[in-house]
């Protein structure tokens, strides 16, 4: 089968005790995939699968255990040839019956050859999700804002799973040792120290992060300033990040081992952390009202989320030769009137991506008619349209 343009694509998908897909395959071209069906038909099953073949836990995040269909053996396996900036490769991911929940448990194959984790798949694969989940990024927790805010900084610096897992096992190793009662000053420098080294760091790469992404929306909107997707501005609140923007990073270090040293006992009390980069926030403005996206309705918060998804997959396709990520999309035109679902299919179309697009009615899509392919899914079943 051949692309109809090059760059990060999946050409085939198989699926076998994944959720409700007892086993399905399906031949794609590079072109976009829309995923028609019924709420509960397994549209959404499918974009998780293809989220698996990107490091971590998936656009769901769910436990693996959760993921093998009912009625089967436990297991799961999803399989894909893939076409990735260095050539075609044959990826495999899932759980085998009877093993653990954990990350540990899931098995990765490149090409045959069974692989040590997940975090491999990064130098395969770049794919960008937005969920109905996501709706509610700028009124809900921030944890849910940092995690959208890391997801991009991994799309693009693979590393920073491993530093920000540093910094975590530090904290949570400090946490105990204050829960404990533990005082002595030798025990918890050791892990202040590397939470210190770890944090500033973190907040290093989600300060560049956001910087990065702020030229790309500059680009953006200087190529179209009507955009039907409106131009964020972003910014990073946090103690360690005001430190970075006045000091060398590290002075910045020095200064949060002393908050840590300085605020044990406070921590102590609360039984957490209360100081660093897992405290940190992403604030959105609304650019052309110059308002906190959090204030914004429901219609401009949603097209602010696809502005900044759609920012992301340029600045990846920036840094990729030009090769888009493949966007997995869930229920993207629910909330579109025609004019956006129009804009939005012109950007994918423009961006080169292979978009994975899921809805209820087929007909949202009809702009895109004989410019993508259409599948519907019925009880675990899929059918090319």
């Amino acid at each position: 089968m051949t692309s109809d343009t090059s760059g990060l694509w999946v050409e085939r998908l198989s699926l076998t005790n994944y959720r409700n897909y007892p086993g399905v395959t399906l031949e794609a071209t590079a072109r976009p995939q829309v995923i028609a069906g019924a709420n509960g038909s397994g549209k959404t099953n499918l974009l998780e699968a293809l989220s698996l073949l990107a490091p971590g836990q998936g656009l769901r995040r769910a436990p693996f255990n959760e993921i093998p269909r009912a009625g089967g053996d436990g297991g799961f396996a999803v399989a894909a040839h893939v076409h990735t900036l260095n050539g075609p490769a044959d990826i495999g991911t899932g759980l085998q019956p009877g093993a653990a929940s954990s990350e540990r448990g899931r098995i990765v194959r490149i090409d045959g050859v069974q692989q040590p984790g997940s975090g491999v798949l990064a130098d395969y694969l770049e794919i960008v999700w937005l969920t109905p989940a996501m709706d509610g990024l700028f009124t809900g927790s921030g944890t849910e804002r940092r995690r959208f805010l890391d997801r991009l900084i991994l799309c693009f610096d693979p590393a920073y799973r491993t530093l920000a897992g540093r910094f975590e096992r530090a904290m949570t190793a400090r946490n105990r040792l204050l829960s404990d009662g533990v005082r002595e000053d030798a025990q918890l420098s050791g892990f202040e120290l590397v939470m210190a080294e770890t944090g500033v760091a973190v907040a290093a790469a989600r300060l560049e992060a956001a910087a990065a992404m702020a030229r790309i929306i500059a680009e953006r909107r200087a190529r179209d300033p009507d955009s039907a997707f409106p131009w964020s501005g972003l910014a990073i609140e946090g103690r360690i990040e005001d430190d970075l923007a006045a000091m060398p990073a590290l002075e910045a270090e020095n200064a949060y081992a002393h908050t840590l040293r300085a605020t044990r006992e406070r921590d102590r009390a609360a039984g957490r952390t209360l100081e660093g980069p897992h405290r940190s926030d992403l604030a959105v403005v609304h650019g052309p009202k110059q308002i906190a996206a959090r204030l914004c309705s429901t219609g401009e918060q949603k097209a602010l989320l696809i502005g900044l998804v759609l920012a992301h997959a340029e600045l990846l396709t920036a840094r990729q030769e030009g090769a888009a990520p493949i966007l997995l999309l869930d229920e993207i035109t629910a909330h579109l009137d025609r004019h956006r679902r129009a804009a939005l299919f012109e950007e994918i179309l423009r961006l080169g991506a292979q978009a994975w697009m899921t809805g209820t009615d087929a007909s949202a899509f009809e702009d895109l008619a004989g410019r993508a392919q259409l599948w519907a899914v019925d009880e675990g079943g899929l059918k090319a349209l």
